[in-house]
């Protein structure tokens, strides 16, 4: 789906409106001329007349044009805009690094430079696109995080400011009015079911589009946990995270219509970051309707796309930590790689305090992996020689496998470090870069699965999977799941709760 090709559709943005169709929500936002409020398109409010109508590609130009925020169908708490999350051209790397908080820590001048465009051409390009610059896009998202914190804890309104990544209390305050037309206060008297945080903790719910399967996505990251860094707990999977201003921990939970989202940031202003990770780690913001239209078209795939509809793929909360798992796990059991990655934590990784459980370390940085003794390695010689190289290779900059990433030369880069082969370099398109078309042709499982199915290998399985595109890597979900592989399946402690 493209916005500006819906838009230039009136007769399908109208009938989006009319049916209340909730798989255009985050795509575009309907505002209404007549009360200056936006919406989302499944709104349950009555639709106005066609006159009244204009149609934005974000919440952020909505806001900048004047309207404020639906207090009913709350259209800046819809998932994200699935375009940003599959897209790989300078407005989607821009809109990720946005929703890292990366213009609240450096400016728009620092996201421009991160992109390497000046100020002028980024903003020049995002309104095209977006209709809103940078700083109208980092305002949006400030907005969005303050009112979620005002509804769903308890924390001081001062802290409330700080950690929505607000200078100051006067420009939240200000905000808070001008997009949802009420004080902080107010909003938080408004609440239901507002959350105690305790000891320091935040618990939030992650939005997302129906249809969800969590089993391959949960069983994944229980069954690749490594120990002292992850785990599967009471129902959740925990992680450490690796923020801008110090260590975090985040456990996420399957529920009904959502995920529970429960952080600890050793500084507030990491909430925004954690939340992005953890979306990305879920694969959140993806429109699920997309890649199961283009599999479905497939009479081999069609059944199992219908057997269990939604399917997500797993991805990382660390671009660089998996990276360099991806070379650990090069030709080993998944939990093999997840026992070495859990040694190589407790020698280079940081400690981390977790109150709720067993997390004891961040995964080491590539900066401290560059200096890693060899010796302390517990793996064959040349792919020893692979993870230094690459952990130098990402502590120096060559390589970039985070948010704002450019996927095609991820790929280039990657493949110039000594021992990084295709198998490695979709994986990790995959799993860190959140490429949706990335296909390891060659991984055991997809060969097992595609063999089950009688869809051919190698040449012929590349062939078959073209008709697949730009969808290949949730097609991987389904070669897996076809096969008896070990992360196919949600831990049984957790069915009960989703």
């Amino acid at each position: 789906m493209d916005f500006h090709a819906i838009i230039g559709d009136e007769e399908r943005m109208q009938a989006a409106v009319a049916g209340r169709d909730a798989r255009f929500d985050g795509w575009v936002f309907l505002a209404v001329t007549s009360t200056r409020i936006y919406c989302r398109p499944s709104c349950p409010a009555v639709k106005p007349k066609r006159e009244h109508q204009r149609f934005y590609p974000s919440a952020a130009a909505a806001q900048d044009a004047g309207y404020r925020a639906c207090k009913r169908c709350r259209p800046d708490a819809s998932p994200g805009s699935p375009a940003w999350d599959w897209r790989t051209d300078v407005c989607a790397r821009a809109m990720r690094l946005i929703s890292e908080g990366v213009v609240d820590r450096d400016g728009a001048a620092g996201l421009a430079a991160r992109l390497g465009y000046s100020l002028r051409q980024l903003e020049r390009l995002l309104i095209s696109e977006v209709g809103a610059g940078p700083a109208a896009l980092a305002r949006a998202q400030r907005a969005q995080v303050a009112r979620t914190l005002i509804e769903s804890t308890d924390l001081p309104m001062g802290q409330v400011a700080f950690a929505a990544g607000f200078a100051s209390i006067r420009a939240f305050n200000r905000v808070v009015a001008d997009v949802f037309a009420c004080s902080p206060t107010e909003l938080r008297s408004k609440a239901k079911g507002r959350t105690v945080s305790g000891g320091g903790a935040i618990t939030l719910r992650l939005a997302y589009r129906e249809p969800f399967e969590p089993s391959n996505l949960f069983g994944h990251l229980a069954a690749a946990a490594a120990p002292g860094v992850e785990e599967w707990q009471g129902g959740a999977y925990r992680r450490t995270l690796r923020l801008p201003h110090g260590p975090g921990t985040a456990s996420l939970r399957p529920g009904p219509g959502y995920i529970e989202c429960r952080l600890r940031v050793a500084d507030l202003r990491d909430v925004t970051a954690a939340v992005a990770r953890c979306r990305r780690a879920l694969d959140l913001d993806a429109d699920p309707h997309a890649p199961m239209e283009a599999l479905s078209a497939d009479p081999v795939l069609a059944p199992l796309v219908a057997k269990t509809p939604g399917r997500r793929v797993p991805r990382k909360a660390d671009g660089p930590e998996y990276a360099i798992r991806a070379v650990i796990g090069q030709q080993i059991a998944t939990a093999s790689a997840a026992t070495v990655a859990a040694g190589l934590a407790e020698r280079y990784g940081e400690a981390v305090e977790d109150p709720d459980g067993g997390l004891t370390r961040l995964f080491p940085s590539p900066e401290a992996l560059a200096e890693a003794d060899p010796a302390h390695l517990p793996m064959p010689g040349r792919r020893k020689a692979t993870v230094l190289a690459l952990a130098r290779a990402l502590a120096a900059g060559r390589v970039d496998v985070g948010p704002g990433a450019d996927w095609a030369k991820a790929r280039e880069d990657l493949a110039g470090v000594p021992g990084v082969g295709p198998w490695t370099i979709e994986m990790i398109a995959m799993r860190a870069l959140g490429d949706p078309d990335a296909f390891p042709v060659k991984d055991l499982g997809v060969i097992k699965g595609a063999r089950h199915l009688e869809l051919g290998a190698g040449r012929a399985l590349e062939a078959r999977s073209q008709a697949w595109r730009p969808w290949r890597a949730y097609a991987v979900q389904y070669l897996w799941a076809s096969s008896e592989h070990p992360t196919n399946h949600l831990p049984t402690e957790a069915k009960a709760s989703v």
